[in-house]
C-alpha cells in the first residue's frame, strides 16, 4: 500500500499515546453516533429468534389461563385439611391436563389431579401424591399440607393486557417461548442492519488458490463473516480490494450505497492511515483513529456517505477484539436495542505471569477453568501476539487489564470477560 512521508509522533507499539481515546470514550462516541435502522417486518415466530422487537407486545390472554396443579397429587378443599391427626377423603374423579374434571367436589371428597390440569372449581389446594396413602377409592391425608399449596393461579405468569416485552427487546430462546405462550403466529421485528465488508492488502490470497511468495490467506473476512452472522445482521462480503486509490475509493462508495455500516479490515495502522484518510476525505469523514487498547489501537470510525464506517486493524486478533468491544454494541444499537449491555467482568485468580506496560487497556487471551476444588482460575494462552489467531481459538475468555496496570504475578486476581458473555 502507498504510504505518505508525514511524520508520526507515536509508534504503534508505544503504550502511552495522548491522541488515543479510552475504550469507554470510543464506545460512547460510537453509540451516540448511530440510531436504530428504520423499517420493520412481520415474521413467523420461529424466524424471529435473535431479532429485535419493533413494537411492544401486550398479552391478549392470561398465562396460565386457569388455576392448575403444580404437581401430580389430589385436589382438595381447604376446610377438609386436617389440623391434626388424619382424615379420609373419597376420590370422586380424575383431572387430566387438557381434560378437566367438571363435576362438583363436596365436603369429604377429592379429585386425583395431574400436573397442569385445571383445579376443580370447588377445590383450592393440591396435595402432592407422596403425602397421602391411597386405599381403593379413598385417600388418607395426615396433618401438614396447607390451604393453597401447589396451585398455579390464573395470570400468575402473565396478566391479560400486560406489556410482556417492550420495543427493543432482543428475542432470546426464553422470550421466544414467552411470546409463544400468548398464542400469536407472527411478531413484528425491526429489519436487520445491512453490513458490507471487505479486506485490503495485496498480500491477501483467496482460499483455494496457491500462495504466491509473501502471500497469506485472508482469514479476517471469514472471522468477520462469522461474528456478523452470529450477531444476526444482513451481510455482504465484497472480497479483497486491491491496494490502489481508485479501487479502494470505488469500493467505499459502492459499499456505502447498499449498507447501513461499512467495515474494512487492514489499512488503518500508522503510515497507512493517511492513505485511507485521503480517500475518506473525498467520500466521507473519520471521527477518530486510535483507541488505547491492546491489541487493536488502530481503529477508524466515521461515515462513508450515509453509512457508518469502521476500519478494523489488519492483525487477526486485533480485528476480533475491536469488533466485540466496539463494533458489536454499535450494531446492537442500530438493531434497535436501547442500551446494549456491556460484557460482564468478574475477578478470578491468575495462574501465570502476565507481562504488561501501563498506558493501554489490554485484552489478553485466557483459558477459564476450575481447579481441583472447583474454584475458577485463569491461565494465559501460550501466545499473546495480535497476529496469532490460534490464541483466540484455544481461549474461552479475555483477561482484561486496566490501562495503568502493570505486570501480573501468579496468584494475583485479574478481571476476566468470558466469551459466552461477549459473543451472542
Amino acid at each position: 500500500m502507498t504510504q505518505t512521508n508525514a511524520p508520526v509522533s507515536t509508534h504503534c507499539h508505544d503504550d502511552h499515546d495522548p491522541d488515543s481515546m479510552t475504550l469507554a470514550q470510543a464506545r460512547q462516541r460510537m453509540l451516540e453516533s448511530v440510531a436504530p435502522v428504520t423499517g420493520h417486518e412481520r415474521l413467523a415466530m420461529r424466524e424471529a429468534l435473535h431479532r429485535v422487537l419493533a413494537e411492544p407486545v401486550q398479552a391478549p390472554i392470561a398465562v396460565p389461563g386457569h388455576d392448575n396443579a403444580a404437581m401430580d397429587g389430589y385436589a382438595v378443599r381447604g376446610p377438609d385439611l386436617p389440623g391434626e391427626g388424619s382424615v379420609r377423603l373419597e376420590v370422586v374423579g380424575t383431572a387430566w391436563a387438557g381434560n378437566p374434571f367438571s363435576g362438583p367436589v363436596g365436603p369429604g371428597e377429592c379429585v386425583r389431579i395431574m400436573t397442569g390440569a385445571v383445579v376443580p372449581k370447588d377445590c383450592d389446594t393440591v396435595v402432592m401424591q407422596e403425602k397421602v396413602r391411597r386405599e381403593s377409592d379413598q385417600i388418607i391425608l395426615s396433618a401438614g399440607p396447607r390451604t393453597g399449596e401447589n396451585v398455579r393461579h390464573a395470570g400468575e405468569d402473565v396478566q391479560q393486557g400486560q406489556t410482556v416485552l417492550e420495543a427493543g427487546a432482543a428475542i432470546t430462546p426464553a422470550r421466544l417461548g414467552l411470546l409463544a405462550s400468548l398464542g400469536p403466529v407472527e411478531v413484528t421485528v425491526r429489519r436487520r442492519p445491512r453490513v458490507t465488508f471487505f479486506s485490503t492488502g495485496d498480500e491477501l490470497t483467496p482460499l483455494g488458490q496457491p500462495l504466491p511468495p509473501g502471500g497469506i490467506y485472508d482469514s479476517n473476512r471469514h472471522t468477520l463473516f462469522g461474528m456478523l452472522t452470529e450477531l444476526g445482521v444482513e451481510v455482504l462480503d465484497m472480497g479483497v480490494i486491491p491496494d490502489t486509490r481508485e479501487t479502494l475509493q470505488a469500493a467505499f462508495v459502492d459499499a456505502a450505497a447498499c449498507a447501513d455500516m461499512v467495515i474494512s479490515t487492514g489499512g488503518v495502522s500508522v503510515g497507512e492511515a493517511d492513505y485511507i484518510r485521503d480517500i475518506l476525505d473525498q467520500v466521507g469523514r473519520v471521527d477518530f483513529w486510535k483507541v488505547a487498547i491492546k491489541p487493536g489501537r488502530p481503529l477508524a470510525f466515521g461515515r462513508v456517505g450515509d453509512a457508518v464506517f469502521v476500519g478494523l486493524p489488519g492483525n487477526p486478533v486485533s480485528a476480533v477484539v475491536t469488533f466485540y468491544q466496539l463494533v458489536q454494541p454499535t450494531l446492537q444499537r442500530m438493531m434497535g436495542v436501547p442500551e446494549p449491555a456491556l460484557p460482564p467482568l468478574f475477578p478470578v485468580v491468575c495462574q501465570d505471569t502476565l507481562k504488561k506496560r501501563p498506558g493501554r487497556m489490554e485484552f489478553q487471551r485466557g483459558v477459564l477453568e476450575q481447579d481441583e476444588e472447583g474454584r475458577l482460575q485463569v491461565r494465559a494462552t501460550l501466545s499473546q501476539s495480535s497476529g496469532v489467531l490460534s490464541s483466540m481459538s484455544e481461549a474461552n475468555c479475555f483477561i482484561v487489564l486496566d490501562m495503568e496496570q502493570e505486570r501480573v504475578e501468579p496468584g494475583e486476581t485479574v478481571q476476566v470477560q468470558p466469551f459466552w458473555g461477549v459473543m451472542p
